[in-house]
């Protein structure tokens, strides 16, 4: 090929021969079997002085460096001359019109062949070892496995080693059809490449699951779990560095470890306890989500090891947003397609709720919509539609909410009633009433009378309800997802606290129902909490204190049963009548329903909440044994009435405290701007009048008959008159 040579159109490659392949291998220096091949006496030559072609060297034999070295073969402008333009010399610029006009070679084989007949296979071989440092074809060389690729990187090599070319008029066009049909050629050897690609990042994915081991099921794989004491202090002196975890790592190990707890028996390490493995997976607990030591060990203790770590998962997630269709001003059906039309993408909660809609996603604000402005919807949590549902009131029935605020129950207490009878809504913060009454105005309730008392003196207050709900002041270790604060801010000062409340709470409530009731006469407790010791044993301590009270169905349709027993403690059998709800069960707030049914009138002998028996009920029931007459307990829990003869304090001084009132009456007459002497005067005024009573007295009686002479007199002057006049006119 001289220099300038220029290239033409070429058709798809000719099927690789023998004689190829058998070039190939001598390169490679591979043995070859012999044969015989003619020499072609149809091909034309490009030069006009053929040298003599070389003997082809068998193996063994070295080979002798013809091509000349890489500064000798450049040209005055700097281009690499071709292997061949260094023999030929300057006649080759002259040959360049004639070489134009020469036939192309039918295929790369007659073009390997001419090379090799012009400068020897074993120049070739040399030149392409010295310029390429030894380098030897890859496996990845198209010509060697696949028959059906054309390379045209190749062409590139080549071509890079050539001289520039001498491009006629027309050779744009020659490039672009020589793209199409080397892209026509090359479409199937990158879509292979491509599929190649793929499955290997496959399988480098799949090497590094197996590698990360979060789920293997492997028999005989024991997890190295535990690890040295060493590594545990190193690992604790970081926590309390503060400096951050290996988050990859701690999920791995809470893996593994719960892995271990499920099969112990194979899995375990020898001379290990299930106690170590349990301590190690809390303080990765507490490491990965943030809870603190108690609480983590409190909440890890209700669930199986597999559960505990689905209810941990779930607490990072937040619960999706619900509203209630106020029923009072409009219906579902109509709620949800003006908030589509707003752009508010939604579903019904579930089936078992006919006035829930859950939010997926909203355009506009949900708390400023017209919608929302006019009382159509309330934003409220799907759990909280459960304590209502089991209270279930009637129509014209009184019904208490002890602890009313913000309004969600209430005003679902007043749709389900349809705005009848009486709801009485009680809550003991002022600030927190507020927003009671607000959205009770904007729901369009009208039979709510809202009330401040601590709930604990409600039956003294008022009793004798049909129904009384009693949503109870808790930890809130069920609506984590919603208050993260909980993780850290409860301790065990809470979980003794906040039982002690509810318990007094959940008395008070019983006492105020009136279990002579044609309808009525439940009390349901709930709280949003997932804690035995408020919710259990709470409703274990109502059953032995208040015999008149027994569990019934809540009549909810789903929903996990209470614990009849819990780390050593047994309740009674019928605690599998209350209900329990997890969020990564059913998707709502942590939960806990219990509905009690009063069968009769709280005894005489009932023990309060703060362990003293009240003698009020006492003597009501002794009034009650001796009249005969059903009496309705209305008894407090909270206080206890002492005898009357008693005196712990010592008794009083009425002369000093006579003292203290006038002081007080003083400054109170000085804060309205008038004048306490005043006060001095009034009461001289007054103690003067006492003593001049009986003279007045006495007066009073001497005028009255001085009053009786003066009309007896005027009786006569006018009866005098009267005569006369008659006179007069008998004598006209």
């Amino acid at each position: 090929m001289g220099v300038g040579r220029r290239m033409k159109k070429q058709g798809p490659p000719a099927p690789l021969s023998e004689e190829h392949f058998a070039n190939l291998k001598r390169k490679k220096g591979l043995p070859v079997d012999d044969t015989t091949t003619e020499a072609r006496s149809s091909k034309k030559r490009r030069t006009a002085a053929k040298p003599e072609k070389p003997a082809k060297r068998v193996r063994g034999e070295p080979t002798k460096a013809v091509v000349t070295s890489e500064p000798a073969a450049k040209q005055a402008n700097g281009t690499k001359q071709a292997p061949g333009a260094s023999e030929n010399g300057p006649n080759a610029s002259k040959a360049k019109p004639k070489m134009a006009a020469l036939p192309e070679p039918d295929s790369d084989d007659e073009m390997d062949d001419e090379i090799d007949d012009e400068f020897g296979a074993s120049d070739l071989d040399d030149a392409s070892a010295s310029d390429l440092g030894g380098a030897k074809l890859g496996d990845d060389f198209l010509g060697s496995d696949d028959d059906s690729v054309y390379d045209s990187d190749q062409d590139n090599v080549e071509n890079a080693k050539k001289e520039k070319f001498v491009f006629s008029d027309d050779e744009e066009e020659d490039d672009d059809d020589r793209e199409e049909r080397l892209t026509a050629a090359n479409i199937e050897g990158l879509s292979r490449k491509l599929d190649q690609q793929r499955a290997r990042e496959a399988e480098e994915n799949e090497a590094e699951l197996r590698e990360e081991a979060l789920q293997t099921n492997i028999d005989g794989d024991k997890p190295q779990v535990l690890g040295d004491e060493d590594e545990e202090d190193e690992l604790s002196s970081k926590t309390k560095g503060l400096l951050a975890p290996d988050l990859q790592m701690l999920r791995t190990r809470i893996t593994e470890t719960i892995r271990v707890l499920e099969d112990f028996t194979n899995l375990a390490d020898e001379g290990r306890s299930r106690a170590e493995y349990t301590s190690q997976l809390l303080k990765d607990v507490c490491a990965y989500y943030g809870y603190n030591d108690f609480l983590a060990e409190k909440l890890f203790n209700l669930f199986p090891p597999r559960e505990a770590f689905a209810f941990f998962e779930a607490n990072e997630t937040a619960r999706p947003v619900v509203i209630r269709t106020n029923t009072l001003r409009t219906h579902r059906r109509d709620l949800a397609q003006a908030l589509i039309n707003r752009g508010v993408t939604l579903e019904p909660v579930g089936k078992w709720s006919k006035v829930g809609l859950q939010v997926f996603e909203s355009s506009v604000p949900l708390g400023a919509t017209p919608e929302y402005l006019a009382g159509h919807y309330i934003l409220q949590a799907a759990s909280s539609f459960l304590p209502v549902m089991a209270l279930c009131p009637q129509e014209n029935e009184r019904v208490l909410d002890m602890a009313a605020a913000p309004g969600g129950k209430t005003t679902h207490l007043a749709a389900l009633m349809k705005n009848t009878g009486a709801i009485f809504a009680n809550d003991p913060s002022k600030t927190r009433a507020k927003g009671l009454i607000g959205n009770i105005h904007r729901l369009g309730a009208r039979n709510v009378i809202v009330c401040n008392y601590d709930a604990r003196e409600f039956p003294r207050v008022m009793g004798g309800f049909d129904r009384v709900l009693l949503d109870a002041p808790c930890t809130g270790t069920g609506v984590i997802a919603k208050d993260p604060a909980v993780k850290t801010n409860r301790d065990e000062k809470d979980f003794q606290q906040l039982p002690h409340t509810q318990k007094q709470l959940l008395l008070a409530a019983i006492d105020s129902v009136n279990h002579a009731s044609k309808t009525g006469g439940y009390v349901v407790y709930s709280t949003c909490s997932v804690a035995v010791e408020e919710n259990e044993q709470v409703v274990a301590y109502a059953l032995s204190r208040r015999p008149n009270v027994k569990l019934v169905e809540t009549g909810l349709p789903f929903g996990k049963e209470g614990f009849t027993s819990y780390m050593g403690k047994s309740f009674h059998p019928s605690l599998k009548l209350t209900r329990r709800y997890y969020p990564h069960l059913y998707n709502v707030d942590g939960f806990f329903v219990a509905k009690f049914k009063k069968v009769g009138p709280t005894p005489g002998n009932a023990v309060l909440a703060n362990g003293k028996k009240d003698k009020e009920a006492a003597s009501a029931k002794a009034a009650s044994d001796a009249n005969g007459d059903e009496v309705i307990d209305k008894t407090p829990i909270s206080a206890e009435v002492d005898n009357e003869g008693e005196d712990d304090f010592g008794g009083f001084d009425d002369d000093e405290d006579v003292n203290y009132i006038e002081r007080a009456k003083r400054n109170a007459m000085r804060r309205r701007g008038l004048d306490p002497k005043a006060l001095k005067k009034g009461q001289g005024k007054k103690g003067a009048d006492e003593e001049a009573g009986p003279k007045e007295t006495v007066k009073g009686q001497s005028s009255e008959k001085v009053k009786e002479k003066v009309t007896e007199k005027t009786k006569n002057m006018s009866t005098e008159k009267a005569k006369t006049k008659s006179k007069s006119k008998e004598k006209k």
